[in-house]
């Protein structure tokens, strides 16, 4: 690869192991390979992208930590998924490595962040964007950075997460509980265009609601959720962004799980998502032709248990990653 068109970023610094031979079962750490100057990212199906920024937390996070983290344990994994008879091994993935954190200036590193997905869009248009955050803040500056890339597109965002996310920048600054409002307040996309799945409980304002109704956003909780199951649920908001969107962009707060199954996210709560629903919401997600970009937010490794919201954090990406596979081979 020519000219690296990647100044926002850091390449990867773990060291990788050996590429498996044909006849050997293939690990994860084995299929993903680090970016370097001779890569041709022609052939590539999935880029991934580490947004190691929490300083816009609200709640006291090293979500920073997550993208190594995930990078960490996903050697854990084998690219065979034995639940859908796919083999992961059959794409092309490439760690593009870290978007560059300015020490002290968040709005700096949200502009690196918007430039990276630019340039992924500009330069390599062919590829699936997988972004490992971070604070929920990346996903506006991400999905902002797709706009510049494709301005006649029309965005929706299909958000699994325990809260609205509409609290106002001009109270937080750029703060992770503000990506949904940014959005829609600087014309990025529309508030009929987000659908959010997996609120609950007593962590949402009743202004954010109110705000939520008066801009037309699509939201469930989690209880009318499992009521109705996960994978209906799910698909109704796919077929109706369907209709009016070009691009679905798909962005995953860990918070979104039950607090016993995601005790490492900063604001997990009691009454959540199961993993098993999550795996399953995502992988629909993948499956779906309009869907085309995703993240992965607000996971601080520093609070985990045994590796067990990282390694569900990983599971999640490989799920999404499982659904591609499928709608590649379809």
């Amino acid at each position: 690869m020519s000219g690296y068109p990647y100044p926002q970023l850091d390449r990867p610094q773990r060291v990788w192991t050996k590429k498996a031979e044909a006849n050997e079962d293939v690990k994860v750490n084995e299929w993903i390979r680090p970016v370097e100057q001779s890569t041709d990212l022609n052939d590539v199906d999935v880029t991934i992208l580490g947004v190691p920024l929490s300083k816009s937390s609200i709640s006291t996070s090293a979500a920073s930590e997550n993208p190594e983290a995930m990078r960490a344990a996903w050697k854990s994994f084998q690219t065979y998924n034995l639940d859908e008879d796919v083999d992961l091994a059959s794409l092309q993935a490439v760690d593009l490595g870290d978007v560059k954190q300015h020490v002290t200036d968040i709005h700096q590193t949200h502009e690196n962040i918007t430039q990276a997905m630019e340039a992924m869009r500009v330069h390599h248009p062919h590829t699936l964007p997988v972004s490992l955050g971070g604070d929920h803040s990346i996903t506006a500056m991400l999905v902002k950075g797709w706009k510049n890339a494709h301005p006649d597109e029309r965005i929706g965002i299909l958000q699994l997460d325990t809260h609205f996310d509409l609290r106002d920048p001009n109270e937080l600054g750029p703060a992770n509980g503000t990506p949904i409002r940014f959005l829609i307040e600087n014309g990025v996309i529309e508030g009929k265009h987000v659908h959010n799945i997996g609120l609950h409980g007593f962590f949402n304002a009743k202004d954010l609601k109110i705000y939520a109704d008066q801009h037309g956003i699509n939201y469930i909780t989690m209880k009318n959720t499992r009521k109705a199951g996960i994978g209906s649920v799910i698909q109704e908001a796919l077929e109706t962004l369907s209709k009016q969107v070009d691009t679905i962009y798909l962005t995953v707060d860990m918070d979104v799980l039950d607090i016993v199954h995601g005790p490492a996210a900063p604001a997990a709560t009691p009454g959540g998502m199961y993993t098993e629903e999550l795996f399953e919401a995502v992988q629909l997600a993948g499956e779906h032709q309009r869907v085309k970009a995703m993240d992965i937010v607000c996971l601080d490794p520093r609070k985990d248990v045994g590796e067990q919201t990282v390694k569900a954090a990983v599971h999640t990406m490989l799920s999404f990653l499982t659904g591609y596979s499928k709608r590649k081979e379809a």
